[in-house]
């Protein structure tokens, strides 16, 4: 199946004129990004949508592609003003770019300030952390020799106390052998 051959007349319904316009933009930007690639040539499109919507394509840029039409258009006798005015639009573009840039470096300034005042709380947060957790070890050690104090005492007694069982065991055996005797 192949592509059939469109009468070349206004599509009257609006919907699918809409649709038609869309995808041959689409294509007429795809052949001019093409020749641009190909043949290294400057291309320039403006087309505007039946609701009047404008669209354009250009390589590198309409702009500078519409410049350089209209200079060529000019007079050669008017060399001097056509420099100038290319210089004054050259030099207009670059101070855009310049105020746009110093307006980006300066949204970056504020998030980098922004940014050391959170990052100067946190630390300040880490930091009382840490004050915390080292009051929370220093205590530690007396409680550790305290345990090993009573750990020590707790043997001591339950060592006085296993004597004192011997030591109450052989008086029951005599009192028991006294009794036999008696």
């Amino acid at each position: 199946m192949g592509r059939r051959k469109i009468e070349m007349k206004r599509v009257m319904d609006n919907n699918s004129r809409q649709v038609t316009f869309s995808k041959r933009r689409t294509g007429l930007f795809k052949k001019a990004h093409e020749i641009a690639t190909l043949c290294g040539a400057e291309v320039a499109i403006v087309v505007f949508s039946p609701g009047g919507k404008p669209f354009s394509f250009g390589h590198p840029n309409v702009d500078s592609v519409a410049d350089r039409f209209l200079i060529r258009e000019e007079d050669e006798d008017n060399t001097d003003d056509r420099s100038v005015r290319r210089s004054g639009k050259v030099v207009e573009r670059l101070n855009q770019q310049v105020d746009d840039l110093v307006k980006k470096l300066k949204a970056e300034k504020k998030k980098g300030e922004v940014l050391d005042r959170a990052l100067l709380k946190a630390k300040t947060k880490w930091e009382v952390l840490i004050q915390e957790t080292s009051e929370l070890v220093e205590p530690k050690q007396p409680l550790e020799d305290l345990r090993e104090s009573v750990m020590a005492r707790v043997s001591d007694m339950e060592a006085s106390s296993s004597l004192l069982l011997l030591a109450n065991k052989p008086m029951k055996e005599t009192e028991k052998n006294v009794a036999k005797s008696g």
